[in-house]
């Protein structure tokens, strides 16, 4: 099996695993996950977040508890023909959208303002499909976070800390040389911190 299909079988098995937690169990989760992210919050630190697609985690309640204690939030935007990420303020109503990214239910909403790269950002919360437990994360497939994690080398690098839900981990996935390996995970049952792989 070539490794393009091994990770779309995964990516199928952790959709799948994700969009079988009934309601109850998934805003249980949810809330347990808020509350653990809440200990990355501090006025005046800028948090890149991102907007949920499909069943992903649900940021709600920690935006909510982010902008009370004055962090500084911004949202993943996507330039043209480039894979690297900018980020802009975040704007609650997707009705102020400057523009929408993607095809069918994958709308992501993009926010015109100062864009700054992940380097600016104190914190950066990635979404993701799966993660094994070194912290390696398997995403949607476009590439846009591995580009730019990947531009952080060198710089000074924000903590990345992956989010969703427990049924998302697994014990290693399949790595290419470009994946980069995430500070933390967090999930309803907490955070698992990770050791710089060797």
């Amino acid at each position: 099996m070539s490794l393009a299909q091994e990770k779309s079988d995964l990516r199928r098995h952790f959709r799948r695993a994700r969009q079988q937690l009934d309601k109850h169990e998934r805003t249980r989760a949810t809330r347990a996950a808020g509350r653990a992210l809440k200990r990355y919050i501090r006025r005046g630190r800028r948090i890149g977040i991102y907007w949920p697609i499909g069943s992903e985690l649900r940021l709600d309640g920690f935006i909510q508890t982010a902008l009370q204690r004055g962090a500084k939030l911004y949202l993943p935007y996507i330039e043209k023909n480039t894979l690297r990420l900018w980020f802009t303020p975040y704007r609650a109503d997707a009705r102020h959208a400057e523009r929408r990214r993607g095809k069918s239910a994958l709308y992501i909403p993009q926010f015109s303002g100062k864009k700054i790269r992940a380097h600016h950002l104190d914190v950066l919360l990635v979404p993701l499909v799966g993660i094994d437990k070194q912290g390696f994360r398997l995403g949607q497939g476009g590439g846009y976070y591995d580009v730019s994690l990947a531009a952080l080398r060198g710089r000074l690098q924000p903590h990345t800390v992956g989010v969703g839900f427990a049924c998302q981990l697994c014990e290693r996935l399949p790595r290419e040389a470009h994946d980069r390996q995430l500070d933390a995970f967090v999930c309803e049952q907490g955070i698992m911190r990770f050791q710089t792989a060797s």
